[in-house]
């Protein structure tokens, strides 16, 4: 669809120059997505969580920028803004808005996680931070112990993950 490739084309402007942020995005993407069809979400929550995937962490760059690092709760702070704008240069309805710059600004927060999208994006998010930090095996294991409440979720992290704590 187009306005995805407009949106993953302004993201990876964003990002210029900072290839593992841009992968990131992309896998957490795909991963929301694919959990999203498993889940069969409606078209318009859908909607919502592939933007919401794609954007998530737009405020590493304005975090390392003015804290000099970007742990989750100034990405929190500072990613919705930046967020709304963008979206809004690209013409997404105000409500979509809203509810992206709702789940950029708590990506990082895994207590009263209230919808599907939030669940879904939290869930990619871990699918892909897993590999990317080289967990070990115990941390694994409480992670989908904590965090994983979807079907498709668990099942992917049982696909990628299980048979590194299985023996």
């Amino acid at each position: 669809m187009k306005e995805y490739s407009q949106l993953v084309l302004k993201m990876m402007e964003h990002e210029e120059g900072c290839p593992q942020r841009i992968q990131h995005f992309l896998k957490v993407w795909a991963f929301a997505r694919l959990i999203g069809e498993l889940e069969a979400l409606d078209e318009d929550t859908m909607k919502v969580l592939e933007i919401a995937a794609v954007v998530h962490d737009i405020g590493i760059k304005p975090s390392l920028e003015k804290y000099g690092n970007a742990k989750g709760s100034y990405q929190e702070l500072e990613g919705p803004p930046i967020a709304e704008q963008l979206l809004a240069s690209l013409g997404w309805e105000p409500g979509v808005i809203d509810r992206v710059c709702y789940l950029v600004g708590r990506h990082h927060t895994y207590d009263d996680v209230d919808g599907v999208d939030y669940r879904i994006l939290v869930e990619a998010d871990f699918l892909v931070n897993i590999f990317e930090s080289g967990m070990g095996p115990e941390e694994i294991k409480d992670i989908r112990r904590r965090i994983f409440r979807t079907e498709g979720g668990r099942e992917i992290f049982d696909r990628l993950y299980v048979s590194r704590f299985d023996g």
